[in-house]
């Protein structure tokens, strides 16, 4: 089988070469697309391939539709909005993630994003100590687990919700359960996202939520720009001088948060959560076993367009 990795932004060396190791152990052949201008440079070279492994790539319905031999794609890290699940459902291709294998990468990004803007951002200003203070943790998975750890050994305390678990799951993830949505972010200093963008969460995180931080509470997004309602959120601000926001993932209206409220908010110059030498090479190597996996077994494990 003939395995496509497409990466405008390359995987390290050390990725590329473990993923090349594996495909060819398992009898397959790895090819190349690295840097490519534009998305029509995506599309040409699938033509013949049987497997694509991507990072932010766009898998959109007119790269699958020119993959006639198209079995399998890995989208190598846990977001995967930028497969059309649709399309590769309607064309019988198996899209898949690899959940868990930038979690760390994440949950450590998030923790520092805390001190950073508890720090005034490192200026001369007077900060303060993250020590005491309450993280409530919005979706309580592989990433929001390790936040609450790692916030706890900080000395915080972890208050979760996540709807896809109970309570007494919660408290054994090491986390107080939160009996709303608006009980925490009304009860917590930070707001640590993680859910992902679907129809459901598109725009959720808005004025209402954010108004009923506490004082000088501090918002942090390491999940996707699209579940911030940037209007509200701007509102927020504004109406609230004490309230700070900090993301990986630049909003639209991100020059004029900053020409507005200053060191109260800030974006990382790209999505930084998964850029870590470890989570490069994890998320690849695990694309490349998946897809191995599920020639030699039929193994859909991690599928996502079930």
């Amino acid at each position: 089988m003939k395995i496509l990795l497409a990466t405008q932004k390359p995987f390290a060396a050390a990725a590329v070469n473990g993923i090349k190791k594996i495909a060819e152990e398992n009898g397959h052949e790895l090819v190349l697309l690295e840097k490519y201008a534009e998305q029509p440079y995506f599309v040409a070279a699938v033509a013949d391939v049987d497997a694509i492994i991507v990072r932010s790539d766009k898998v959109t319905a007119e790269v699958v539709k020119a993959a006639p031999k198209l079995k399998i794609v890995v989208r190598a890290g846990a977001g995967f909005d930028n497969l059309d699940l649709a399309a590769c459902t309607e064309a019988g291709v198996v899209a898949m993630n690899t959940p868990g294998q930038n979690s760390n990468a994440v949950a450590e990004l998030a923790i520092a994003m805390m001190i950073f803007m508890a720090r005034t951002q490192f200026t001369p200003a007077t900060g303060s100590e993250i020590e005491g203070k309450t993280v409530g943790i919005q979706a309580f998975g592989n990433v929001g687990r390790l936040v609450g750890k790692k916030a706890a050994a900080l000395g915080m305390k972890v208050k979760a919700i996540d709807p896809f678990l109970s309570s007494e799951q919660i408290v054994a993830g090491g986390a107080e359960p939160a009996a709303s949505l608006e009980e925490l972010y009304s009860s917590c200093n930070y707001v640590s996202i993680h859910i992902p963008a679907t129809p459901q969460t598109i725009k959720s995180i808005g004025y209402d939520l954010i108004t009923k931080m506490p004082k000088g509470a501090t918002l942090v997004n390491t999940a996707r720009k699209e579940v911030i309602d940037e209007e509200g959120l701007e509102k927020a601000l504004e109406e609230r001088p004490d309230l700070k926001y900090i993301t990986d993932v630049a909003p639209d209206n991100l020059a004029a948060l900053q020409e507005k409220f200053g060191l109260r908010v800030f974006a990382t110059p790209k999505k930084m959560g998964a850029q870590t030498s470890e989570a490069n090479v994890n998320a690849g190597l695990a694309a490349a076993r998946q897809i191995c996996d599920f020639f030699a077994t039929g193994n859909t494990k991690f599928q996502l367009n079930k």
